[in-house]
């Protein structure tokens, strides 16, 4: 049966009002643009060209992928503290208060 590896496309509006969109699984590929859409398809193509580089310099063997585009992701490391500025993101991607988080 095939592998498949799964990869994940975040994306966020940086305070410049570009977008900013990544793939973390795949270092490197990381893309700005003028609006979301853009910035995804250019996550996407960069994410598929290393895929292809990796298979071509047999870094990697053929796989199936799935790449899915997440809406919002938060990650946090162990005992990270949140500051006011990743507490007024988080409230205006949820919809939530800061003071609810």
């Amino acid at each position: 049966m095939p592998r498949i590896t799964n990869l994940t496309l975040d994306s966020e509006q940086e305070d410049d009002g570009r977008w900013l969109a990544e793939v973390p699984e795949l270092p490197g590929v990381m893309v700005y643009a003028d609006s979301r859409d853009e910035a995804i398809t250019k996550a996407e193509i960069l994410a598929l060209r290393v895929l292809a580089d990796r298979l071509e310099h047999d870094e990697a063997q053929p796989t199936n992928i799935s790449i899915m585009v997440a809406d919002v992701v938060f990650a946090f490391h162990d005992r990270e503290e949140i500051g006011p500025r990743m507490l007024a993101r988080m409230a205006k991607h949820t919809g939530l208060k800061p003071e609810d988080l």
